[in-house]
């Protein structure tokens, strides 16, 4: 059942995600080469208890405020001490504030050191393929517009594969909520778009297959044929004449 959200919970959600991107523009510049992600997860947590917000994972027991993937990890990457940063990496934070009972849901993904141009042409496609979505969300089309603006720009456009097995979806009052958000063409439920509605909109885009598997911890998720992924993702509210980007993060460094 998709949720429409009234002005107050609208007004919620937004305090939430202005705090999502503030966490942002706090911790992008500190993702460095020898950082380990839980490094990264453990200033994630920090920010979110400075301004009175839990992670949002932890509703769908996530073992970590964040989830941190590079490279070949498409989504999920659980925080390890183990898992160092090194120079050319591309690692996609996927966070979430659950800030008095309203969700916020963004990622970026942080080109670190000495990226081959190859990945960087992928993270702008995909950056890209999100700002098409999102100008594809309007009041009174319909959640394929969204599908296929992303997938015209990922696939079409640059040749990408564009993962199907995984989408985004409403948010704001939980993590998951109806509808689902596809980012490339499929059949099933195409509802219209409402005012009310608040979805989080996030290309995965692989360099490679569009094909994906589920590593052995349970959680990440990997390209199958071990190529490099992108992930970019802003939370949206739907409204009669508008469309708003509550998690919009002015004011980042150039980090590409």
């Amino acid at each position: 059942m998709i949720r429409l959200k009234n002005e107050k919970e609208i007004d919620g959600i937004r305090k939430s995600c202005h705090a999502l991107a503030d966490l942002f523009r706090f911790v992008i510049p500190q993702v460095k080469v020898g950082m380990s992600t839980k490094e990264i997860d453990d200033l994630c947590l920090k920010f979110m208890k400075s301004v009175g917000g839990t992670p949002a994972w932890y509703r769908e027991d996530f073992p970590g405020a964040a989830c941190i993937s590079i490279n070949n990890e498409v989504i999920h990457g659980i925080p390890s001490k183990k898992r160092i940063i090194h120079d050319g990496d591309i690692v996609s934070l996927d966070i979430g504030i659950d800030l008095d009972g309203y969700i916020s849901d963004s990622t970026h993904t942080v080109m670190v050191g000495n990226v081959k141009p190859e990945i960087r042409k992928l993270v702008k496609a995909t950056r890209e393929s999100l700002v098409a979505g999102i100008e594809a969300c309007v009041a009174g089309k319909r959640i394929r517009d969204i599908s296929n603006a992303v997938n015209n720009v990922a696939n079409v456009k640059y040749g990408y594969g564009v993962v199907y097995d995984y989408c985004g979806h409403g948010v704001g009052l939980d993590v998951h909520e109806d509808p689902s958000v596809p980012n490339a063409p499929c059949s099933g439920p195409n509802p219209r778009l409402q005012p009310g509605m608040v979805l989080a909109i996030e290309p995965m885009i692989n360099l490679g297959v569009p094909d994906v598997e589920l590593a052995k911890d349970g959680w990440t998720v990997l390209t199958a044929d071990g190529k490099p992924s992108c992930h970019e993702e802003h939370t949206v509210a739907i409204f009669e004449d508008h469309t708003e980007v509550l998690t919009q993060c002015d004011g980042l460094p150039d980090w590409a």
